[in-house]
């Protein structure tokens, strides 16, 4: 056993989920096939970085670490994941909601069916052209310009 790696040293499960249950989520990076996932070739993309899903169960692995099941409606996928590799856009803090000015609104708008097309809430919303890399923190110091 004293080979597993736990990526760090947190115990996530001694707080609180990050998360609930229905919760719009956006994808923070590129997300593979790491071979758990049938019907799908080993490496490939299972959620584009910027998808929007939804929470829709909680569990924990490794007696450490929430893991996330969130249904990304569009691409038909239900991916487990960690806190790490996503961002609320429901719940967002009201630092970042002021950080973000007019294209907040256009946050409220992703993944609702509402407003324009993906690509064109997403634009609005600075999360187009992603590169697979991760993306940042949601914090007013790293919001695009």
């Amino acid at each position: 056993m004293g080979d597993i790696n736990r990526d760090d040293d947190t115990i996530e499960i001694a707080f609180p989920p990050r998360f609930g249950f229905g919760e719009r989520v956006i994808a923070r990076s590129v997300i593979r096939n790491d071979g758990t996932y049938t019907g799908k070739d080993i490496g490939e993309v299972l959620v584009n970085r910027g998808d929007v899903g939804y929470v829709v169960s909680i569990n924990t692995f490794l007696q450490q670490f929430y893991i996330y099941a969130v249904d990304f409606v569009e691409s038909g996928c239900r991916v487990g994941m960690r806190a790490k590799e996503l961002c609320t856009l429901d719940n967002l803090p009201e630092h970042v909601l002021a950080g973000l000015g007019e294209r907040a609104a256009a946050l409220g708008a992703i993944g609702s069916g509402v407003c324009e097309t993906g690509d064109e809430a997403d634009e609005k919303a600075g999360f187009g052209g992603g590169t697979g890399d991760a993306a940042p923190a949601c914090n007013t110091a790293e919001v695009p310009g």
